[in-house]
């Protein structure tokens, strides 16, 4: 197992762990982390465009004119996709771009994320992360003394003092382990974990 070291929130050293090679040094493969990148990403989609078809579009009650004897194209209803103001033919609607993957996938996926990070030397264990207060300025005071500007910060459970004083600086996000996925750990170059969350991360990849 690879030891890492341990450091308070002045960046100082306070000891070691041992960090388990299934979770955190796994040979990375970037197909399988594209694939799972793409399907969050797909889960994430909307799918709120929508158009009328000459059944939903106001109007066309009447009959424009009379079928014959005008000298014009017979016309039957004013919502007809040719006219202006009429319907779409074959238009978007409302539609679910979610996919599923297999739960093992997912899985290795994010040991893959966690090992890259851990490989490239962008992984910190810190002791605990406690501030005094709802206050970004105190934040990114600890960010600045661990020379961070892009960072993903992973608790044991939901910390509501920390999210709210993260909220609003560009760069950085506070995630409890339920929430920890592979596109948020590859999207920020450096990855800070809290030490009281190990044991929980290695309990959710592990299954």
């Amino acid at each position: 197992m690879a030891v890492c070291e341990i450091l308070n929130i002045q960046a100082e050293k306070v000891g070691e762990i041992e960090l388990n090679d299934s979770v955190f040094n796994v040979e990375v493969n970037s197909g399988i982390l594209h694939e799972v990148v793409c399907m969050q990403r797909a889960n994430r989609r909307s799918g709120n465009a929508c158009t009328k078809t000459r059944g939903e579009v106001s109007g066309g009650g009447a009959k424009p004119w009379r079928q014959k004897g005008t000298g014009r194209a017979r016309s039957g209803s004013r919502t007809s996709p040719v006219w202006r103001g009429g319907g779409t033919v074959f238009g978007p609607k409302p539609r679910d771009y979610s996919y599923s993957m297999p739960k093992k996938v997912k899985r290795l996926a994010l040991r893959m994320a966690l090992s890259a990070r851990n490989q490239e030397g962008n992984l910190v264990v810190v002791d605990k992360f406690e501030l005094p207060e709802i206050k970004s300025k105190n934040f990114v005071q600890v960010m600045d003394t661990f020379n961070f500007d892009n960072c993903l910060i992973v608790t044991a459970n939901t910390d509501d003092r920390m999210q709210l004083s993260s909220r609003n600086v560009v760069g950085f996000k506070v995630l409890p382990v339920e929430g920890l996925n592979v596109y948020d750990i590859l999207k920020h170059s450096k990855l800070m974990l809290i030490q009281s969350s190990l044991a929980k991360i290695e309990e959710r990849v592990l299954v």
